[in-house]
């Protein structure tokens, strides 16, 4: 039953990247249609993030009681009308309402689905997810491209992945039979309690919290790179700003690559391993990029932060049933979304700050940090759990 779910799973992860980077390649174009200032794009953004952090808070009790297979199928059918909603948007008011149903639905889906592999799948499996969600994050900027080069048709591109996302929700609900079966089978053998943890609870358990710091330094660190990573070439490295943007995308290139070669040893490396090597190879790109005298080593550093970052997402989440016990992982993974999202909003900005009024050459000395962070709360959490 588990390997008929399998196709499904892997096209929701691309379904969930697809629209991520939408917004920021069509906004030149919806701006000056819609005649928005250049910052409410920001915070279009937050209201989006807004919505996946409420979810994810609640997607433990959702899931419990709907179970996994229907919370996925609605939440899709959720990012499938707001996208469309995009696309008619007539206004800036009209983006940041559609803005809400996006939210709450990318949220849950994202909670759900990492917590659905995480019970039933190897690591391996955990590894190719997110790797196919780095699929869809790449597909979705060349579908609104190639809109844009037909007359600047923004509106296209948000309709067309709608399209994709509403055949892909029609794909769910046929498939909720099977996701029913797996779900009954899965409590009858586990014996998994029905009753939701709240927030609270679920501090309360020992280790969560370093987890939760740890998750929160990975995806800053994540999100500081990806954004910053252009400027940093064209401020601090004198590189022109087009090569620039493409050489900022093998950071993503180096993760993606990284996470399906990541799927061929996770199950005989182990999450903990894999976890450590990732913050040392992070760190082994930051000292390239650190390097002052070459623009080579610090094109390659990029890509081997990408490398680097590959499997500590997917390892966190993987390992979450056997840290913290099964009856309690959905609670947990949607604690650690929320995290997640909160790390991805907040410290990307701080770091503009920085930048702003201190020097963007501090990039890789930031991202250090968070690394460092991360190390530290992983391995504290590792001797917790080796003690229970």
């Amino acid at each position: 039953m588990l390997s008929l779910l399998l196709p499904i799973i892997y096209l929701s992860f691309i379904s969930l990247g697809l629209p991520d980077s939408l917004l920021g390649s069509a906004w030149p174009v919806v701006r000056a249609e819609l005649n928005a200032p250049l910052s409410t794009a920001g915070f279009v953004t937050m209201v989006i993030f807004a919505g996946t952090i409420v979810s994810s808070l609640m997607s433990d009790r959702l899931t419990r009681k709907f179970g996994a297979g229907l919370v996925t199928a609605c939440s899709v059918a959720l990012t499938c009308a707001a996208l469309f909603g995009y696309s008619t948007a007539g206004s800036t008011a009209a983006l940041f309402l559609w803005s809400v149903p996006y939210g709450l639905g990318a949220g849950a889906v994202d909670a759900a689905l990492n917590n659905y592999v995480a019970l039933h799948y190897s690591a391996r499996h955990m590894s190719w997810l997110h790797a196919f969600w780095g699929v869809g994050a790449t597909l979705g900027p060349y579908i609104m491209g190639t809109c844009l080069a037909d007359n600047n048709n923004w509106r296209g591109g948000y309709s067309t992945v709608s399209l994709l996302q509403l055949i892909l929700t029609a794909a769910l609900f046929l498939s909720l039979p099977v996701w029913n079966r797996v779900k009954s089978d899965a409590a009858g053998e586990t014996g998994v309690q029905a009753v939701p943890l709240s927030l609270r609870e679920a501090l309360r358990i020992r280790g969560v919290p370093y987890m939760l710091a740890a998750f929160f330094a990975y995806c800053a660190l994540e999100g500081v790179c990806g954004l910053w990573a252009s400027s940093y070439l064209v401020e601090y490295r004198g590189m022109d700003a087009e090569p620039a943007a493409r050489y900022a995308s093998l950071y993503c290139l180096g993760m993606t690559v990284g996470r399906f070669a990541n799927g061929f040893i996770a199950d005989r490396v182990g999450d903990r391993r894999l976890i450590r090597i990732g913050i040392a190879v992070m760190l082994a790109g930051m000292c390239m990029v650190m390097i002052p005298t070459s623009d080579m080593f610090a094109l390659v550093g990029l890509v081997v932060i990408g490398i680097g970052c590959a499997p500590v997402y997917p390892s966190i989440i993987h390992a979450t049933p056997d840290n913290f016990g099964r009856e309690n992982s959905q609670a947990i993974v949607g604690i650690q979304m929320a995290s997640a999202y909160v790390g991805t909003t907040t410290i990307p900005p701080v770091f503009g700050l920085i930048a702003n009024y201190i020097h963007i050459a501090l990039y890789p000395y930031f991202m250090a940090l968070f690394a460092l962070l991360m190390l530290v709360m992983t391995e504290r959490l590792n001797r917790i759990c080796a003690k229970k």
